[in-house]
Parts: C-alpha cells; structure tokens; sequence
C-alpha cells in the first residue's frame, strides 16, 4: 500500500457542508458515523472520508501523525 490515500487525509479539505474548509484528519467522529449510516459520497473524497471513518473508528489517528509533521499548520 503506498502512503498517498493517507497523504491526501492531512493535505485535503472538506468541500461541503457543515465542515467545509476542514481537514478530512480533522473531522469529527460523529460527523464520519453520520456518513458511515447515510452513505458516503461517490468519488475520491467519499473513499477518503471512508478511509477517514475507519482510522477513526478503530482508533488510529495517531497514524496520521508523522504525515503532519513538517507540514505547515
């Protein structure tokens, strides 16, 4: 597994709704449940934040960690 669908977590914003303009790593967990229930949207950013619920879930977020690092805040 390459590193890029982790990558794009901690480089790629939300472009819709409640959350917009935030991080896919920095989303709540309620709000990636809410779309684990109801669906995840078609495309890239509906498999990122499925990737992003189940790091969420099972929590693993401190994975994410090392990517962030050197990146400005």
């Amino acid at each position: 597994m390459t590193t890029e669908p982790l990558d794009r977590l901690v480089t790629t914003a939300m472009p819709f709704g409640r959350y917009k303009g935030t991080l896919i790593a920095d989303l709540p967990g309620n709000y990636l449940n809410w779309f684990a229930r109801e669906g995840f949207p078609p495309g890239e950013i509906g498999r990122l934040l499925a990737l992003m619920h189940e790091i969420d879930h099972n929590g693993l977020k401190h994975l994410l960690a090392p990517l962030r690092a050197g990146r400005a805040p």
